[in-house]
């Protein structure tokens, strides 16, 4: 578990870190993030293990823009308006899935939940890897089930000390602004429900 400072990173190198199936720990803009690349099996299956989480709970997918959006899911013209009014920013959308060309792994078989972080770094690594690779990434709390999610460089660290599975790579920011993971709606449906606030 290799941790380096956030002014010492390079997008780029860490774009390739992650093509090579590293998992990754970097801040956002709510809380420390698991980062893996969603199209590759090994890294997700280590993400679930990372994070002791159930495989029936699937993963969130970071996208870079409603374009990159829209190429994983379905989205209306009244879900656009409302993804345009909340993203980028601490809102995930569950949406239905369209049939990608890429296999995606982590997900659930019909839908997708879908976040642009508010984020320099962030942004600027799903737009590099998404360039480069012409993937989306995997992202969710750093933390294992049953710890709280955190924004803490300590805590994230004591998290994982010691433990069988563990991240790559500790992107280190320091503590970031206290905040709590994203809210999440669903908007499969006729109206949109908030499932987690």
């Amino acid at each position: 578990m290799k941790i380096v400072e956030l002014k010492h990173v390079n997008v780029k190198n860490l774009a390739g870190e992650i093509k090579k199936g590293k998992i990754i720990v970097s801040p956002t803009d709510t809380v420390y993030g698991l980062i893996a690349d969603a199209s590759n099996k090994e890294a997700v299956g280590k993400v679930f293990k990372i994070k002791k989480r159930p495989r029936t709970k699937p993963l969130p997918i970071f996208v870079k823009d409603l374009k990159g959006a829209k190429k994983l899911a379905e989205i209306d013209k009244n879900q656009e308006k409302f993804l345009k009014r909340v993203w980028p920013g601490k809102t995930t959308a569950v949406l239905k899935r369209k049939k990608m060309k890429t296999k995606l792994y982590g997900l659930d078989k019909k839908t997708v939940a879908l976040r642009i972080p508010n984020y320099k770094l962030f942004l600027g690594l799903a737009k590099e890897f998404n360039k480069e690779f012409d993937r989306p990434l995997t992202g969710i709390s750093a933390n294992v089930s049953g710890w709280p999610a955190s924004g803490n460089i300590k805590e994230i660290l004591k998290q994982f000390e010691g433990k069988k599975h563990q991240p790559d790579l500790i992107i280190d920011a320091g503590n970031l602004k206290k905040s709590k993971p994203s809210k999440v709606v669903d908007l499969t449906g006729v109206t949109p429900k908030v499932l987690r606030r």
